[in-house]
């Protein structure tokens, strides 16, 4: 089969095109034939020797069709989602045209949707929804502020909460993309910054907080929030570098809750895929209840350009590749 092969660490000529042998069944996994699957931060992490693993074939979510499935939990010629699992941080990943995955990390997602479309859907939405209704328990009326809201993964969450009935300000580095988040339901706009927390109104009102942005702004997060209020950290858009020399006495905000999420986490006992609704937020995008269309399509031979456009911040959203 053909594979994007992380040939070394570093730039774009980093992936190469090969020919490597497809996956064979094995029990407790699932072969899939794969259709199509999103570019991830994550990726251009392993890439370049950034993340603790890296795989030789990179990619950590698809959608596709069931190849074999030795345990019979799914149907051959099933549509499936596959996410994390090790999928391209210690088994190889999906960049292919096949991929095993483990069981626990495979979800049936039925539905009309045209590949590239449910190819945005396995890790950017069901990390926002376990984010936005697991860890931040929101709910109608809250006051929700998202911080790096243009990421395809804020925008994905941005969406579902104003499908909720949530009130949301969206955080961005640049003002052109305030219509842009406005559009999708964002109540307000402001300019991301460390010390927002002094200058928004609504600090010490604020119910929770989406952080995508990192630890660079976390404490400030944890400072705008009300008594009992919730900030989720789930993305580091301002880079992987710890918090220097943090103290919670001296720094953190009293009375309010910091929790985390990384996705690697599903498909482990506390995080069942299945706990999270993939099949529903299909049908709601079939039905145009949320708009699940990625924002650039690429074929599979232009992954370079994919990680050029990832890397230099051009995306404006989720991007995927779809087999021809």
């Amino acid at each position: 089969m053909r594979a994007i092969v992380l040939e070394k660490f570093g730039g774009l000529d980093s992936l190469v095109i090969k020919e490597i042998p497809e996956p064979e069944p094995k029990a407790g996994y699932v072969v899939i034939q794969i259709k199509a699957f999103g570019i991830n931060h994550a990726e251009m992490h392993m890439r370049r020797g950034e993340w603790a693993e890296a795989a030789p074939v990179s990619g950590i979510e698809c959608v596709g069709l069931v190849k074999s499935c030795p345990g019979g939990e799914f149907p051959i010629g099933a549509k499936v989602a596959a996410l994390m699992g090790g999928l391209g941080r210690t088994i190889n990943g999906s960049y292919a045209e096949y991929t095993r995955a483990p069981v626990s990390n495979v979800a049936l997602i039925e539905s009309d949707l045209p590949w590239a479309e449910l190819a945005a859907i396995p890790e950017t939405y069901a990390t926002a929804w376990t984010c936005l209704f697991r860890n931040l328990e929101i709910e109608k009326g809250q006051l929700l502020l998202i911080r790096g809201a243009t990421s395809s993964f804020g925008q994905a969450a941005l969406k579902m909460a104003v499908n909720v009935g949530a009130r949301v300000i969206a955080t961005t580095r640049n003002r052109d993309r305030f219509a842009m988040l406005e559009k999708l339901g964002a109540e307000r706009c402001e300019l991301e910054r460390r010390d927002l927390s002094k200058l928004i109104p609504e600090a010490k009102q604020i119910d929770a907080v989406l952080d995508l942005v990192g630890n660079t702004v976390m404490l400030d997060s944890l400072a705008m929030l009300r008594r009992g209020g919730r900030s989720c950290l789930a993305g580091w858009l301002g880079g992987l570098d710890p918090i220097p020399d943090f103290n919670p006495l001296l720094q953190m905000a009293s009375g309010v809750y910091l929790t985390f999420f990384g996705s690697f986490v599903f498909g482990t006992p506390g995080f069942p895929l299945s706990d999270v609704p993939l099949r529903q937020i299909a049908a709601d995008a079939a039905a145009g209840r949320l708009d699940v269309k990625p924002m650039r399509v690429f074929r599979f031979e232009e992954i370079r350009e994919a990680h050029r456009v990832m890397e230099a911040n051009e995306a404006r959203g989720k991007m995927v590749v779809v087999h021809t």
